[in-house]
């Protein structure tokens, strides 16, 4: 029998923590986060990862673990998450994933196969050669050219998924999207997925208000914390939104209400593709929580999927 699992995945700022962490507390569950920045320590404020109070209320797992400076794979982020599901259903719990990164969600939950398909240290010599004189969105746009659907899920900020979609692309002569719908395998979960709809006017007002709730709370700092440390630039943390911008500020390239406006901007484009990803997944059950019966509806699907019979007063 398949283990069951609960997932909650959605746009940035829509909510996923707060649904994810009520669910938990209704049915005994732990999360575990699918979001490919919260991994990494001293990177609390830019990635909006759960609260002190948030964590202890109901236990995390996989935020917070890896250096900034250290390299990580969507296979060795499926290895650990997989080992914290078995650990958390192990002890009667029930795992609540919980993420917009739609590509490590999806990895976790249909069992994608990750074959080495070997390297061309030249190939990738040549494509960080390229995005270092020319710009991220020059090697960007040779994704594009090759696998647009693959191009519009990965960030240009996100420079090493980018170049490694690329020479996949090179190695196997197919596309990056090809190759991981051929590394697909039989599913080891039985998931009950949802995902948050929001009106993008509302969504895009919660990403600004977001924004400036993290430039109060110290973003600036925090990047400069990361500098301090001997974080390069050229990392995969320090691409993330927020701190990329933060970085031009700091060299002089914008100032502070153009560094707020950029991130924004970004912010926004990034819940955009998010959603693009996640539309093509026929199993989300979507959600609108400002509709007054919606927890009413979740705990209901909750409930009958989990066979507690309880739970289904919820849908009357």
């Amino acid at each position: 029998m398949l283990k069951k699992v609960i997932a909650v995945c959605g746009p940035t700022a829509s909510g996923k923590t707060a649904l994810a962490i009520e669910i938990a507390k209704e049915f005994g569950g732990e999360i575990v986060s699918c979001d490919s920045m919260q991994i990494y320590k001293h990177m609390d404020i830019g990635t909006a990862k759960a609260t002190e109070i948030e964590q202890k209320t109901v236990k995390h797992h996989m935020i917070d673990f890896l250096c900034p400076s250290a390299r990580y794979s969507v296979a060795d982020f499926v290895e650990r998450a997989r080992l914290c599901i078995d650990d958390i259903t192990s002890r009667g719990k029930i795992p609540v994933l919980a993420g917009g990164t739609g590509l490590y969600l999806d990895s976790v939950l249909n069992n994608i196969a990750f074959d080495d398909f070997g390297s061309d240290p030249q190939f990738r010599q040549d494509m960080e050669k390229l995005a270092k004189n020319e710009g991220n969105e020059a090697v960007h746009k040779l994704l594009e050219e090759k696998d647009s659907e693959a191009a519009e899920k990965i960030h240009p900020n996100n420079i090493r998924r980018v170049i490694r979609a690329l020479e996949v692309c090179h190695l196997t002569g197919k596309t990056f999207t090809q190759v991981n719908e051929e590394s697909r395998r039989e599913a080891v979960y039985d998931a009950l997925i949802f995902g948050i709809d929001t009106d993008r006017e509302l969504l895009y007002e919660r990403i600004n208000n977001r924004v400036d709730q993290m430039m109060e709370n110290g973003l600036v700092g925090e990047v400069e914390a990361l500098c301090k440390m001997g974080i390069d630039r050229s990392t995969t943390a320090m691409q993330a939104i927020g701190y990329k911008e933060i970085l031009e500020y700091f060299e002089g390239k914008l100032n502070i209400d153009e560094t707020v406006e950029k991130i924004k901007q970004e912010s926004r484009r990034y819940a955009k593709r998010q959603l693009t990803w996640f539309r093509r997944n026929e199993k989300i059950n979507w959600i609108n929580l400002s509709e007054t019966d919606a927890m009413k509806t979740i705990f209901g699907k909750c409930g009958l999927f989990l066979g507690h019979t309880s739970k289904q007063e919820f849908l009357k």
